[in-house]
Formats: structure tokens, sequence, C-alpha cells
């Protein structure tokens, strides 16, 4: 089991946050500090997801990131549908 203290996950949250900015397009949730809450509130996203389809926990950091990407692309993808349209 992957043992991870707040730092850890912190650098999870980023890259997972950081590389579903690159996959999902739009301008919602844009920067370095946007890219670590929406890292680590995908990551929570992801968990809840992998432990209702009986994944379990994710063993190791790759693994991790996998999970906490998935679920970032979902809230990134929750908030480009929240967010409003410019008019221009």
């Amino acid at each position: 089991m992957l043992d991870m203290d707040v730092v850890g996950w912190i650098v999870v949250g980023f890259i997972a946050g950081a590389l579903s900015g690159m996959l999902v397009p739009g301008r919602a949730a844009r920067g370095c500090l946007a890219n670590i809450l929406v890292g680590v509130i995908g990551g929570i996203v992801g968990g809840y997801i992998g432990r209702r389809l009986a994944f379990g926990d994710p063993q190791g950091f790759l693994a991790a990131v996998v999970v906490a990407l998935v679920g970032a692309v979902i809230v990134r993808l929750l908030l480009e549908a929240l967010s409003p349209r410019d008019a221009r």
C-alpha cells in the first residue's frame, strides 16, 4: 500500500491537474494552484470511483497519479460545463 503524506498527495494532485489541463480543452481552472486543487479533488473523485468499481486502493505512485488523473479529468469536464461562456 502506498503511504504518502500531505506533500506527496499535493505532488500527485499537481501532476494529475497539469495532465488533465493538457487533456481537457477550455479556460476554467488554469494555473498552478488551480491545477493542484483540481488534481487533489480529482484524486478524491477517482479514489471514490475506483472503490465503487471494486478496483481497490492504488498500489504505487504511478497508480495514484492515474487514479487522480481520471478523477481530475472528470472534475475539469464538470468545471468546463458549469463555467459561463464568453459572448465574444
